[in-house]
């Protein structure tokens, strides 16, 4: 084989990915009703689509700020035949979402319910204020605050 050869078959050849974007992150909910208001009420998404799937015993909800045409959302996936709540695994990290106040955003949270397990204030080694909320089936959010 000649070296281009080999450089060939050891390199694979690259994708143009400039034309890729995020779709969504999808999470496993216990309770999709509770869910649904959590991410839309409290957090002022929009539900954008709902489909149940009789075959498959699941219903999957998308909800977010905008179009999937343009915009990032969030899939909620509810299995139908789920008896207790999922586990959350220690490689989940979390959710981000830009907040104009998040002093505000969080006193607003709290009032509503949610469980705030790290109140709005700076990073540790920054100024930008953040804080973490959970949603129904305990994962995080975080807030970070952006004009």
């Amino acid at each position: 084989m000649t070296d281009t050869a080999t450089e060939a078959l050891a390199t694979p050849a690259a994708d143009d990915t400039s034309r890729y974007r995020m779709l969504h992150t999808m999470l496993r909910v216990f309770d999709l009703e509770k869910s649904i208001d959590f991410y839309t009420r409290l957090l002022g998404m929009k539900l954008l689509r709902r489909t149940d799937f009789p075959s498959g015993e699941f219903t999957l909800a998308f909800v977010g700020y905008g179009e999937e045409s343009s915009h990032t959302v969030l899939e909620l996936t509810h299995n139908w035949g789920q008896k207790e709540p999922y586990t959350i695994g220690s490689g989940y990290g979390h959710v981000a979402l830009a907040v104009p106040d998040i002093y505000a955003a969080c006193a607003r949270l709290e009032k509503a319910g949610a469980k705030i397990p790290r109140p709005p204030g700076p990073m540790k080694h920054g100024s930008t204020p953040i804080a973490f909320v959970e949603d129904p089936d305990g994962y995080r959010v975080e807030l970070i605050q952006r004009a």
